[in-house]
């Protein structure tokens, strides 16, 4: 039996009177990265910013059903800060802060007050060598993150995240907005962190999926559809709904 990093049970969300999620129920594995694909108001992101509860910042938000990290309850059991800190989340848009490459990187590990400035040289060498960005990057740590490109700054945004040691990262389109060059080494450099981190990836681009994911659900109007490995989901889908959508019938 392959253990569970993340267990999501009987989950309903709705906001307002619209529902977004029905009867969810969904496991996703260490070490794996599980990618999440299907059509607009299909509750790809709304999953996602469930389990980090961002959710929770909205008022017409409600939700049933439970939701576990390593068998604990995220709700009822763990802070809601040392939640984020454990599953870090990377957006569609990269949001560089107004400060330069090296703090950028160290501004979620200053919060965790650690101050030695060596420590914080490892942790930015660190974080952007696992985010692919060092190389281009090394000389000019304290320009202005600004000065970046778009791609350059998603893998900042990326650095950012993995700098406070998650166990959990959470894209949403990281690559929605970039370049094939930018979204192939976004790519490579999620293949690579799946050894230390597990991985859940929203897409819009299905050959995304199937070029980095090991499993991938497909979800529609709030259901879970189908889930199972990458190459089944792809070449002998179970679920004709799942074969129109990957084929481009619709979405």
């Amino acid at each position: 039996m392959v253990n569970e990093k993340i267990r999501v049970r009987d989950l309903n969300i709705w906001f307002g009177e619209i529902q977004a999620l029905k009867n969810l129920n969904l496991s996703i594995h260490p070490n794996e990265i599980l990618s999440i694909i299907g059509p607009a108001n299909s509750g790809k992101t709304t999953l996602l910013r469930t389990l980090n509860r961002l959710n929770d910042l909205l008022p017409n938000y409600r939700f049933t059903g439970e939701v576990y990290l390593d068998n604990e309850d995220i709700y009822k059991d763990i802070d809601v800060n040392i939640l984020r800190k454990r599953m870090g989340m990377v957006f569609a848009l990269p949001v560089a802060l107004p400060l330069s490459i090296f703090e950028n990187v160290v501004y979620g590990v200053r919060a965790q007050n650690i101050r030695s400035k060596r420590a914080l040289e490892q942790i930015t060498e660190r974080s952007l060598k696992e985010a692919y960005l060092w190389d281009e990057v090394k000389d000019r740590l304290n320009e202005s993150a600004y000065k970046l490109s778009g791609g350059q700054q998603q893998r900042l945004c990326i650095a950012r995240t993995l700098a406070v040691q998650p166990e959990v990262i959470l894209f949403d389109e990281p690559c929605s907005g970039l370049d094939p060059i930018s979204t192939a080494k976004v790519e490579e450099a999620m293949v690579k962190l799946k050894k230390e981190y597990t991985i859940v990836l929203v897409t819009n681009n299905t050959k995304q999926a199937a070029r980095v994911a090991d499993r991938v659900a497909f979800f529609l109007m709030g259901e879970l559809v189908e889930l199972g490995l990458t190459d089944g989901i792809f070449s002998a889908p179970k679920d004709r709904r799942t074969e129109d959508y990957i084929s481009g019938k619709f979405g």
